[in-house]
């Protein structure tokens, strides 16, 4: 294999791998978001410090990287961001961070795999997304994706045998137990369990909604640091405005050198700062579904993590949800490479024919015989023009 297959695979694998990396750090987000729960934090000031830390960390680094070559912010940019940060930040993290209170970390985790499906589903009737249900790559993708829910739903629903795979004797929520902090609501309470599925079924919805405005947002404003940079923004000032409407008790506030700030850091920093940026160019390069079927590796790291830091035990359940979910995720991306692959190859010829369009069109509205003077493949091939030099900003 020559040097420009390799650059061409390494390319290619640049996607798969942000949205790994992506999906590593929601799932220590989530192993912290339990921690300071179970602290006594209050979920609202939880949400708003993290988007405050985030939007901290990434505002600098978008306004020096991206400032040469930003385009200008329009009302239509501070909309999309708007609802980005309304969405994704705001409602989405306040219902996902409730019901992690109310049930448990492995639970909502679990809900979450329902984030394809409805992005999915949204993402066709929008027409983000082709279906393609009589092609290969299409009955791959919805094969897939049922696979990976499958595999997801089987992880927390079937226990199954127990299986002793590793033992570290390490059980920090334990430790905090002995505080007197514990919070959470014991997950064999029903009610509480189905008010925790209302609202991890409400957050998917807003997370969905969150991809697909992202994937707008990323095509009218293509700053990857800068689209991170205002929705992160927007996610602090509509996150803090609820919390203070909500709990304006100074202790609750405040941040020591404890699991709260570490927390809120961590989830600012490095789960929205820098995850948002690669996934806002992820949803840029394939699009809003592609994105949202590597939730379910969330999903499997969290059960590891709580593994080895919650000495939680390993069950034949969760082996066997984990291998659906690889195996959805590898269709899924099959899928996507077929699909990516067969536009590729249809391309040149299309471009050929527009071309020819247009020349012909322009040979007509030259002749003074011809009534096409406003042919509309002329203005066709102007609006080309005119996008190719559209300014914006590079990706990764």
């Amino acid at each position: 294999m020559g040097g420009r297959d390799w650059s061409e695979v390494a390319q290619g694998l640049k996607p798969a791998a942000a949205m790994v990396l992506i999906q590593t750090s929601f799932a220590g987000v989530n192993i912290l978001y339990k921690l300071a729960l179970n602290d006594g934090m209050d979920v609202k000031v939880l949400v708003a410090y993290r988007y405050i830390f985030a939007a901290a960390f990434i505002s600098p680094v978008a306004f020096f990287i991206e400032r040469k070559r930003r385009p200008k912010i329009t009302w239509k940019i501070l909309g999309l961001t708007f609802l980005c940060g309304l969405f994704g930040a705001t409602f989405a993290q306040n219902l996902y961070v409730s019901s992690m209170k109310l049930t448990s970390a492995t639970f909502t985790s679990a809900m979450a795999n329902l984030v394809p499906a409805v992005t999915f589903i949204l993402a066709v009737s929008f027409r983000l997304e082709r279906l393609g249900i009589r092609t290969n790559y299409g009955r791959a993708k919805v094969l897939g994706t049922l696979l990976g829910l499958g595999g997801a739903m089987l992880l927390t629903f079937y226990k199954g045998a127990g299986i002793e795979l590793w033992s570290t004797n390490i059980n920090l929520s334990e430790q905090q137990d002995h505080g007197g902090h514990h919070l959470a609501a014991p997950h064999s309470e029903s009610g509480n369990r189905v008010m925790g599925s209302f609202l991890a079924v409400a957050s998917c919805l807003c997370y969905a909604l969150w991809l697909i405005i992202q994937a707008k947002l990323a095509e009218a404003y293509p700053c990857h640091y800068s689209n991170a940079a205002l929705m992160c923004l927007m996610g602090s000032i509509q996150a803090s405005i609820l919390a203070l409407c909500v709990e304006r008790h100074r202790i609750q506030w405040r941040l020591g050198f404890d699991i709260r700030l570490l927390t809120a850091a961590y989830s600012g920093i490095f789960a929205s700062g820098m995850s948002f940026t690669l996934l806002g160019w992820c949803i840029k390069k394939k699009g809003p579904v592609y994105a949202s079927v590597f939730n379910p590796l969330m999903l499997l790291l969290v059960a590891i993590l709580s593994s080895l830091l919650l000495n939680e035990k390993l069950y034949l359940g969760c082996l066997l949800g984990a291998a659906l979910i690889v195996i959805g995720l590898y269709i899924v991306l099959w899928g996507k490479g077929r699909e990516a692959s067969k536009i590729d190859e249809e391309s040149p010829a299309e471009a050929t024919r527009e071309s020819i369009d247009v020349a012909v069109a322009q040979e007509a509205a030259t002749d003074p015989g011809s009534g096409n003077v406003c042919d509309p493949n002329i203005r066709k091939g102007e609006e080309v023009k005119q996008k190719a030099n559209k300014p914006g900003c590079s990706g990764f």
